[in-house]
Order: structure tokens, then C-alpha cells, then sequence
């Protein structure tokens, strides 16, 4: 599928994707789509368009089959092409960044974590090892990873960016509070931690 799908519609996808899996395992084979909008609170006009774009159509009255839903959205998201990744930053988010086995389910594989920390270099964190920082411009050419995970402080981010552009990396989601300056071919995706957080309560929490 060459169609460029936006970042919303691939969000809403994963979503469904686990629905999808939840339904799997309780031998549910059909699934309509207004189930999976009321299960996220979404309108259902939405959910048709989105799988709309997969070019699949359910059945009438029925819905669509579970599985063959599930293994297109794999199919369109390339889950089974793998995606090597390191961790930069071995401290609390980044430790448990690499404790979470789910995510070479969806083809995204961390290769190892980095740090300059001499405590923690050689260490290992769910079967990752931790480099000293230093090492990491050769293990990008050894293990052709093109995405570096950022999780260091603040005041350290910009200077660790400009050390993973030299070194050859593509793809930076950076974890910091931070916004990043980087050349044109480098991609960054900002997760912003605290503006989701305030989202939540400024619209949906009461003081």
C-alpha cells in the first residue's frame, strides 16, 4: 500500500489493532465498527473511513473478520519489518523503555541502550546491554540502526542530538522536554509527556 496514511489515522489503527487482539482471544470472529467506536469513545463514521483505506470491506449486518482485519493492519503498518532502535539514556524511563517486550510485536526492536554512566556501561537490562555512549557512532554501521530513543536530561538533549546526527542516525523519538534542532534529512517525533498529561486533566478532570 504506497498511500501515505497521517499520523491520527496510523494511532487509531494500533488502537484497533488491540481490540482486535482482545477479541482474538475470547474466539469473537466478527467485529463491527461500531463496537471499536464505542470502545474508544470515537464516532463510527470514523472507524469506517479509516479501515475504508486498508481497502477492505465487511460483511453486511455482520461486520468485519476479525483476524483478516487484524493481519491487514499489520500488513499496512509493517509490523514484520524490523526496526532496529537504541536506547539513549539508561536511567529510569529509559530502564523501563527496555523492559517492555511488546514493542517487537509491531516490528521495533531494541538493539541496546547507551549511557555514560561507568556504573551501568556493561550492565544488561532485559537481555540489552548497556554501551558507553562512545560506542555508539561503530554499532550504528555494525547493527544498522537508524533510530536512537531519547531519554537523557534536559540540559544534556541538544548535545546528545548533534552526537547521534554525527553518528548516523535517522530517527530520533525524543522522551525529552525539549525541542530539537536537527538537520533536514533527520526525523524527530516529539512524545510529549506533560502536554498529554495536561490534555487529559485540564479537559477532563475536575479541580
Amino acid at each position: 500500500m504506497n498511500k501515505v496514511i497521517s499520523d491520527k489515522v496510523i494511532n487509531r489503527l494500533t488502537l484497533y489493532h488491540s481490540i482486535l487482539i482482545d477479541y482474538i482471544d475470547k474466539n469473537i470472529e466478527y467485529i463491527s465498527s461500531p463496537q471499536i467506536a464505542d470502545l474508544l469513545h470515537i464516532d463510527n463514521t470514523q472507524v469506517r473511513k479509516d479501515i475504508a483505506l486498508l481497502n477492505y470491506k465487511g460483511k453486511c449486518k455482520v461486520g468485519y473478520r476479525v483476524k483478516e482485519l487484524k493481519l491487514l493492519i499489520e500488513d499496512t503498518l509493517r509490523f514484520k519489518t524490523v526496526k532496529k532502535a537504541f536506547i539513549v539514556g539508561a536511567g529510569n524511563l529509559g530502564m523501563a523503555l527496555a523492559k517492555y517486550d511488546n514493542f517487537e510485536a509491531y516490528g521495533f526492536k531494541i538493539s541496546a541502550l547507551f549511557d555514560n554512566d561507568i556504573k551501568k556501561i556493561n550492565s544488561t537490562i532485559n537481555d540489552k546491554k548497556i554501551f558507553s555512549i562512545d560506542k555508539l557512532p561503530e554499532l550504528v554501521i555494525e547493527l544498522d540502526a537508524k533510530i536512537a530513543i531519547l531519554t537523557v536530561p534536559r540540559t544534556f538533549s541538544q548535545q546528545v542530538t548533534n552526537f547521534l546526527v554525527q553518528s548516523g542516525i535517522k530517527y530520533i523519538w525524543n522522551f525529552t522536554p525539549c525541542v530539537l534542532n536537527v538537520p533536514n534529512d533527520v526525523q524527530v517525533w516529539n512524545e510529549n509527556l506533560i502536554g498529554n498529561f495536561l490534555q487529559f486533566t485540564v479537559n477532563h478532570t475536575n479541580e
